[in-house]
């Protein structure tokens, strides 16, 4: 099922790397205009609404973006996503008001949404099983990589206005759609045999759902550092934004890395949701020692605050990697597609709840708070039902079991079961 022998994969890799990259520099990376927000006259939570739009953008189109993926392949989707964004970009450098402002980012949010439920199924084509986590963890790398080059640009060129920061997006956007028209390639796809069983959704069973679930929950804490980070520096540290944010830049970067390690970490034990649990829970374990630190106020919660920006980002590719590869590549991009949905339905829910949170009782009591929802998605991440259908690490039929899984899913309920995208 993968193309081991073909190098173009590692071309087609850095290609969706890129892609991602640039839709999450604006997806995620526009919190770090909050400071120029409020210089502008905006209110914390007016400033956190706008951040929310792109993420809330995503909701309506990540399912439609996922099946699109599935039926014309990735490379239309991807340069067509990320195309359009880049021109609803341009076009918001001209806009006035936060209602038209709102507007364009809503609908930039939901073109870009093409990157995050169509890169995923060129892992599952191009990579086979025993190196997809590094290759997922590569791909997901884009998410703390695309925060921290929105760290260390957007707080400089935000300091002349909204304008600079948007050319900036777009362009990124507008060349990450050229770079994917040419490099990327879809996996190829063998052709359709006869008297094959079929297969039906994966989502018969509950394995799915509480990948899902667990996700959904890490993404709060994620997004709390992601958004509040550069504000707790600035307001509670006192520091000023351009060196808060180029110390943030450093902070996504070694998120990226943890990301790669994770993936690594599960090509290796052959688990994906064992990593995932335990990086959970230190996560949450991390941001009850920042609640503390920030409720005494003691300078160890830079620190501890760093740390949390590197392990609250790490789970991110465990669960793609776990969501394709039991989707099945027929119907890995409407499970992304799902996936991304549950995920940032609380992202978009998270920066203006903060915000009322943050103002009401403060940084250390907010962040106690947050630290609840990853140590109850290490209870919901399904260590045990992956070990039921991979029955344990060091079984010769674990691996195995998975990639038979894939192959079973690899086709749609009107395809033939070997019609599918290899993966």
């Amino acid at each position: 099922m993968s193309n081991e022998s073909d190098p173009r994969r590692w071309f087609i890799l850095l290609t969706g790397l890129l892609a991602m990259t640039a839709g999450c520099t604006f997806q995620y990376g526009i919190a770090y205009l909050i400071p120029a927000l409020r210089q502008e006259g905006f209110s914390l939570e007016l400033a956190s609404v706008l951040v929310a739009c792109p993420t809330a953008g995503l909701l309506l189109t990540l399912i439609a973006w996922g099946a699109a993926a599935d039926r014309w392949g990735e490379r239309v989707v991807l340069s067509a996503g990320l195309g359009l964004s880049g021109l609803v970009l341009l076009g918001a450098r001209q806009v006035h008001g936060v209602a038209a402002m709102g507007a364009c980012l809503v609908v930039a949010g939901a073109a870009g949404g093409s990157v995050f439920a169509a890169s995923g199924r060129l892992i599952l084509g191009w990579f086979a099983r025993h190196e997809r986590g590094l290759a997922m963890g590569i791909r997901q790398g884009a998410q703390p990589l695309g925060v921290a080059i929105a760290a260390v640009t957007l707080p400089t060129l935000g300091a002349g206005g909204r304008s600079a920061p948007l050319l900036f997006l777009a362009v990124f956007s507008l060349a990450a759609a050229a770079a994917v028209v040419l490099i990327v390639r879809d996996p190829p796809r063998p052709s359709a045999g006869a008297g094959q069983p079929r297969a039906g959704s994966p989502y018969r069973q509950p394995v799915l759902w509480r990948i899902h679930g667990a996700s959904a929950l890490l993404v709060v804490s994620q997004f709390t550092v992601a958004t509040f980070a550069l504000v707790f520096l600035v307001d509670a540290r006192h520091w000023d934004a351009a060196t808060a944010g180029r110390l943030l830049a450093v902070a996504q970067a070694c998120g990226a890395g943890a990301r790669l390690g994770a993936g690594y970490w599960s090509d290796r034990t052959g688990s994906r949701m064992r990593p995932m649990r335990i990086l959970a829970v230190t996560t949450g374990v991390a941001l009850l020692a920042l609640a503390a630190a920030a409720v005494v106020r003691s300078p160890v919660a830079v620190v501890i605050l760093l740390v949390c920006g590197v392990v609250a980002v790490s789970t991110n590719g465990l669960a793609a990697t776990a969501i394709a590869e039991y989707a099945g590549s027929a119907w890995a991009g409407r499970a992304l597609g799902i996936q991304n949905t549950g995920q940032n339905a609380l992202a978009a829910a998270t920066p203006p709840v903060l915000a009322l949170a943050i103002g009401s009782i403060g940084f250390g009591a907010s962040f106690a708070l947050v630290a609840l929802f990853p140590l109850a998605a290490a209870f919901v991440v399904p260590v045990a039902a992956e070990a039921s259908a991979t029955p344990g690490t060091g079984s010769a039929t674990g691996p195995l079991q998975v990639e038979a899984l894939g192959k079973l899913n690899d086709v749609g309920p009107d395809e033939p079961a070997d019609a599918h995208a290899q993966g």
